[in-house]
């Protein structure tokens, strides 16, 4: 866990690298012919989750650089979580 929170916490740069990779994901599914339209549309949804999570920590950066207590953590994580999972799944269906 550490090792997660030494990657993302205080680092949106990193984090909106994520959202840009399911981004990627889609185009690639997209245009390649490698999943139909809706296929690839499912990873949208994690890329928009993604992005979201970069201007929130973007945002806490600014605004409470000192904040080392992180319990919006505990509700952010697992939501992306099960996002990326369960739309990379839908995806290659």
């Amino acid at each position: 866990m550490d090792f997660l929170s030494s990657l993302v916490v205080n680092k949106p740069f990193n984090i909106l690298i994520v959202a840009a990779l399911f981004f990627v994901g889609y185009l690639v599914m997209r245009f390649t012919g490698v999943g139909e339209g809706k296929n690839a549309t499912a990873l949208l949804v994690p890329t928009v989750g993604w992005a979201l999570y970069a201007v929130w920590e973007w945002f806490v950066v600014i605004k409470s650089p000192e904040a080392n207590i992180r319990v919006d953590l505990l509700i952010i994580w697992p939501v992306l979580l099960i996002l990326s999972i369960w739309f990379v799944v839908k995806a290659l269906r």
